[in-house]
């Protein structure tokens, strides 16, 4: 399974080297430290801190760090704080753009 199909599966992931055990970011099938082939997927209910975050009418979108490594734009439903722990509530994939909900 790719992390396109996890994501449009509802199960966020992070993609991490067989062989070196790097994270992978942007996610790919080949490790751009070891050049690595074999790409794992970790599950699990990761914890991430909010960096950035921006407001447009009502809606509030924030950019969030991951394992120290992994960057994703995703919305939340109240006015965030910088440094905020969050989790990946839903996540989805439409027209190849990746979507994350935090909470």
């Amino acid at each position: 399974m790719t992390f396109a199909q996890e994501i449009a599966q509802g199960r966020f992931c992070i993609p991490e080297c067989h062989t070196c055990k790097k994270i992978v970011w942007p996610a790919s099938d080949i490790c751009a430290f070891c050049l690595g082939s074999k790409v794992t997927y970790k599950h699990k209910d990761f914890e991430g801190r909010i960096i950035e975050y921006s407001r447009q009418d009502n809606r509030y979108f924030c950019l969030v760090e991951f394992e120290k490594t992994v960057k994703v734009m995703a919305e939340i439903s109240k006015e965030p704080k910088i440094g905020q722990l969050v989790k990946i509530k839903t996540c989805s994939i439409s027209n190849g753009i990746c979507k994350f909900y935090v909470v």
